[in-house]
């Protein structure tokens, strides 16, 4: 086990960053509805050895809407939510993983990157501690910008 990587224990729904092999952070997350999986178009989230492929958001400000990895200039509110009921909120920050075990996580119809996988910000009334994603580890605002100026990339992520 390295001495810094983020681990995501899908049980307890609870993510965890050890920093020179100490625990640092830990929060509530919410994983895949669907459950645990690698195939491409399943809505799971995807198991194993993974690492931090990019970091986007930085200074961004909190409820930042993105689509596509990209800033919307929308900012989450209750009235856009009204108006987009069925979207899926991707906010404040996104941590894009890449699997690392080749046919298991990474390559083909397996590949956690091409899947978009990411750990992201989500409004903060959705529920944490429970899986109800499309795949993706979804955390509470305050959480994910917290974490996210923890990490870099190529840290190691063990989803689990």
């Amino acid at each position: 086990m390295p001495e810094s990587y983020l681990r995501i224990a899908v049980e307890q729904q609870q993510i965890r960053l050890a920093l020179a092999g100490k625990t640092v952070f830990t929060a509530a997350v919410s994983t895949a509805k669907n459950g645990m999986g690698e195939k491409k178009d399943s809505g799971c989230t995807p198991r194993g050895q993974h690492i931090i492929r990019a970091m986007i958001g930085h200074n961004k400000p909190i409820n930042t809407v993105f689509v596509g990895r990209r800033p919307t200039g929308e900012y989450y509110s209750s009235e856009l939510a009204r108006s987009y009921p069925d979207r899926d909120w991707i906010l404040s920050r996104i941590i894009w993983l890449s699997g690392t075990e080749r046919n298991y996580n990474r390559l083909g119809d397996v590949d956690t990157m091409q899947r978009y996988i990411y750990i992201h910000g989500s409004p903060d009334s959705c529920p944490m501690g429970e899986p109800l994603s499309h795949g993706c580890i979804r955390m509470h605002n305050d959480d994910v910008i917290q974490l996210f100026a923890l990490c870099h990339p190529g840290m190691p992520v063990i989803i689990a």
